[in-house]
């Protein structure tokens, strides 16, 4: 791996020593001393104490704390207690905690740490997006026919329209049939197409109405791995927008990149969205989010949700949660490593989709994820066991050492229904309800693939004989 930096937050020295006093936002870094001593725990000893005997193959549901978070998360929580709006050297150390881990998310994303606001996790940002959309349309409509009363603003024709995929999270789709009940917003479902699994740029241009507001995209499906094509998504959307005349609403672009980052390189810029969705427990991070903003407030808009005493620029008040916040510095890890990260995971899931191949036969195993023409996420192999009774829940009850899952986590009580996200891509429903979702991690070994195909012969075998 790459030379690991020392994170200048993590504090390692008498919390009442000596520091250069300032006052400000954390947006300003303070210059307060801190060190920081790196773990000497293996990296992957979260994950072989978790369960005893048993490998865990679930990385897109989530991911063990990295070590290294796991100890300045400590450190934060013994010296780093003060709150961060005050101005004496506990609250200086956790504004410092929060001005660092911002600064660290930022440059992981391609942006400057005033782009980014944190939140308590992936679905609150994506709440306070659509509610931002919804608003700067209702804004601009009012600001654009001036005095025209609610009654106008809200009949036929003026509700803001929104765009997302069929195949996006819940936090996603359920905001939008949200909206679209309660009369606030129309709604556009954009199918994945059945050929290249993935939504086409054609199919988004043709659904932007005069009243689009804002495209959302997934930048990589939770279930399939497939990478959506948002950079050419965004660079039509924008085109669009240069030709729209002045008094329509400009449209937003959104890309929620929970399942991305981590595995592979996501740059705001080279995207061309506006804002980008941020979940550090998808990276080797604790449970918290962040949303991406381009120029927060100024080239962006952002409307809070909920109203309180001034933290994150008002965008997201509430304090901020310290030791949660200094936990972004799994983002320094995916900066500092990303490369090799991915050619890891891209290893392990070539051998383990070889291995598949060579003890089920190719009559027998069926990839879900492979379409043409198409990227997957390098870690990401969704794959089906083709025969009579082995849907993919009663295989994996019957494993003894395969820890893994049959899609989304959302999605669990669905018992022996198939994954809607598979069926919209075209996979045939007796293939789809045996799917099984293997996503391997930064600690995965042939070693680990070879034992846990075993162990899905094995547990095939017996179901079979059932039969």
């Amino acid at each position: 791996m790459a030379e690991k930096t020392d994170p200048p937050v993590i504090l390692g020295h008498n919390l009442w020593g000596t520091l250069t006093h300032h006052c400000g936002s954390d947006l300003h870094h303070h210059d307060v001393s801190f060190t920081f001593v790196p773990p000497h725990a293996p990296e992957c000893s979260v994950q072989n104490s978790f369960v005893c005997c048993r490998i865990y193959m679930d990385y897109n549901a989530t991911t063990p704390v990295d070590p290294e978070v796991v100890r300045v998360i400590t450190d934060a929580l013994t010296d780093a207690w003060g709150n961060p709006s005050s101005n004496y050297l506990p609250g200086l150390k956790a504004r410092d905690i929060i001005y660092y881990s911002r600064d660290t998310i930022a440059r992981m994303v391609g942006g400057k740490a005033a782009d980014i606001i944190f939140t308590s996790g992936g679905t609150e940002a994506n709440n306070l997006v659509f509610h931002t959309a919804v608003e700067h349309f209702r804004k601009s409509k009012t600001s654009a026919q001036g005095d025209m009363n609610s009654e106008q603003l809200n009949g036929s024709g003026s509700l803001p329209h929104i765009i997302i995929s069929s195949v996006e999270h819940d936090s996603i789709k359920l905001t939008a049939k949200h909206l679209l009940k309660e009369g606030k917003a129309d709604v556009t479902f954009v199918p994945v197409s059945k050929v290249t699994g993935r939504v086409e740029v054609e199919d988004v241009i043709a659904a932007i109405r005069p009243t689009t507001c804002l495209v959302s995209i997934m930048l990589a499906n939770n279930e399939t791995g497939i990478i959506m094509p948002i950079k050419d998504i965004c660079h039509r959307v924008r085109e669009v927008n240069k030709q729209r005349a002045a008094s329509a609403p400009r449209i937003l672009l959104h890309t929620d990149a929970a399942q991305a980052i981590g595995k592979i390189r996501v740059d705001a810029h080279e995207l061309g969205v506006d804002y980008i969705t941020i979940v550090g427990h998808k990276f080797y991070g604790p449970r918290i989010g962040a949303l991406f903003v381009n120029d927060p407030g100024t080239t962006t808009p952002v409307y809070p949700l909920f109203f309180g005493g001034g933290q994150e620029r008002n965008f997201r008040p509430g304090y901020d949660m310290v030791y949660c916040v200094v936990g972004f510095y799994a983002a320094e890890l995916v900066s500092l490593n990303l490369a090799e990260y991915e050619a890891h995971f891209l290893d392990i899931r070539c051998y383990l989709e070889q291995k598949l191949l060579a003890v089920f036969g190719r009559d027998k195993i069926n990839f879900n994820s492979h379409f043409p023409g198409s990227d997957i996420l390098p870690n990401t192999c969704n794959v089906s066991i083709l025969g009579r009774g082995l849907q993919g829940r009663r295989v994996l009850s019957t494993c003894r050492r395969l820890l893994a899952s049959v899609g989304a986590a959302c999605h669990s009580d669905r018992g022996d229904q198939p994954s809607h996200i598979l069926l919209s891509c075209g996979i045939p429903y007796h293939v789809a309800a045996n799917a099984l979702r293997i996503s391997v991690g930064r600690c995965t070994s042939r070693e680990d693939v070879d034992i846990v195909v075993e162990d899905l012969r094995d547990s095939v075998e017996q179901l079979e004989r059932m039969n």
